[in-house]
């Protein structure tokens, strides 16, 4: 949880992370000072390591030089506070205390990080109703566009259409397969260019060997290959899609690739969408085909005891 605060504002600010690395660090400031729409004038710190690279002597102290860049960039002083002194910074001290206690004390468990982070931040909206933080803006430095946080490097496309990124697998378009891509890291995604256009933007994965794949940087080769649809990686990614597919398309691939190439414009939540409002109909025109034939059987049924109980009353027992 990384967070920010105004004693003079008496505003409260928090964004959660999954880690605590530089990255995430950089992360925080960029989006504080961009929901502000300006910047203070001094931030102040303890000696964390993100601020504090080495230690010289009794009171000299290394800043990191990625945090004096962001300083230059936005304006602001940085203030590092003496080491075992919490009580020159008691305001962010304590805004730990009270945004763990005001916002997840009731809730604290939640599907998704994304989930936690919309919680949160409409949590915060109604906590710093009572700030000044409105007439502080006033006094802030002016805006400046957010800084670019993203480690830049290369990659090639292998045979597969995936690039390796930290030991990842990410997809991208299959026609750049032997072509290398410029690849920007950011702490929670990745970006691949080729030229000076974005081709493929994956939310970030770590560990050894992880893949995400995108099932529209393979619609070409699939459209050629219907064949190959049922065992795709790219199908089995988004495991509410293969349940369709198997249900209703797992004979007709073809069709279903061809039914996707013609709304490849929509995002992939409207793709499954659709295909579960087309399904749902498809349903229930099936159970109506499966109900008919049943109630014919079972006029034939009454109909056959009623002849058999006429002719039995009559003495033709048959």
């Amino acid at each position: 949880m990384a967070v920010l605060s105004s004693p003079s504002g008496d505003f409260r600010w928090l964004y959660l992370y999954t880690n605590q690395k530089k990255a995430v660090f950089m992360d925080s400031h960029v989006r504080f000072f961009e929901m502000m729409g300006g910047c203070h004038r001094e931030v102040v710190y303890d000696n964390m390591r993100n601020v504090v690279s080495k230690f010289i002597g009794k009171s000299e102290k290394e800043l990191n030089e990625d945090l004096v860049k962001m300083s230059v960039y936005y304006g602001f002083r940085i203030n590092v506070t003496n080491c075992f002194k919490g009580n020159e910074k008691g305001h962010v001290e304590k805004s730990v205390d009270v945004l763990r206690n005001q916002i997840f004390a009731d809730t604290w468990t939640f599907n998704s990080l994304e989930d936690a982070q919309e919680y949160a931040y409409s949590k915060l909206l109604k906590m710093n109703e009572s700030s000044q933080m409105e007439a502080e803006k006033a006094h802030l430095q002016p805006y400046r566009p957010p800084l670019e946080l993203a480690v830049i490097a290369e990659a090639k496309v292998n045979p597969s259409s995936l690039i390796s990124v930290d030991t990842v697998f990410y997809s991208v378009p299959e026609h750049l397969v032997g072509k290398r891509v410029i690849v920007k890291k950011y702490h929670n995604e990745i970006r691949a260019y080729a030229g000076n256009e974005m081709v493929a933007k994956h939310k970030r994965l770590f560990g050894n060997g992880n893949m995400q794949i995108d099932i529209y940087h393979y619609l070409n080769t699939l459209h050629k290959k219907p064949g190959a649809v049922k065992n795709s990686v790219a199908l089995k990614s988004i495991p509410r899609l293969k349940a369709i597919f198997d249900t209703y398309y797992s004979k007709q691939p073809r069709k279903f690739i061809e039914r996707f190439l013609e709304n490849k414009e929509l995002p992939i939540d409207d793709i499954i969408a659709l295909f579960e409002r087309e399904t749902s109909i498809k349903g229930e025109i099936i159970a109506l085909d499966v109900v008919k034939p049943i109630s014919q059987v079972v006029v034939a049924a009454r109909a056959f005891v009623t002849n058999y109980t006429l002719l039995v009353n009559g003495g033709a027992r048959q």
